[in-house]
């Protein structure tokens, strides 16, 4: 049986994209932890890519905060995009959603 959901690593020479695909929850525990080595280790600016993303549950929003908060302690700069909103909205709801530029209002350079 196929995940219902993946955390991908795109490593580029100007930009690590972190995709989000499908369903992201606890389920992918293990695809975060790696991810999130890959990703501060490529020691370029993040993309978290959500626009395949269909739902985000608490464990995969903690992801995405460990994940921010870990590459500015790195000084990593890290930009979100999620044009259909999946993970912006809950963002928006805790309160966070400031703390993740918007890829599409600011290049990642």
């Amino acid at each position: 049986m196929a995940a219902a959901g993946s955390i991908r690593i795109e490593a580029g020479p100007e930009t690590t994209v972190v995709r989000l695909v499908g369903e992201i929850d606890a389920a992918l525990r293990s695809q975060a932890s790696e991810s999130m080595a890959l990703a501060l280790t490529a020691d370029a600016p993040v993309l978290i890519e959500a626009t395949e993303a269909t739902f985000i549950d608490s464990s995969g929003i903690a992801f995405v905060m460990q994940l921010h908060h870990a590459a500015a302690e790195a000084g990593i700069d890290v930009a979100l995009r999620d044009p259909r909103r999946v993970l912006r909205d809950v963002l928006e709801m805790i309160g966070y959603s400031d703390q993740l530029r918007d890829a599409d209002a600011a290049p990642v350079r």
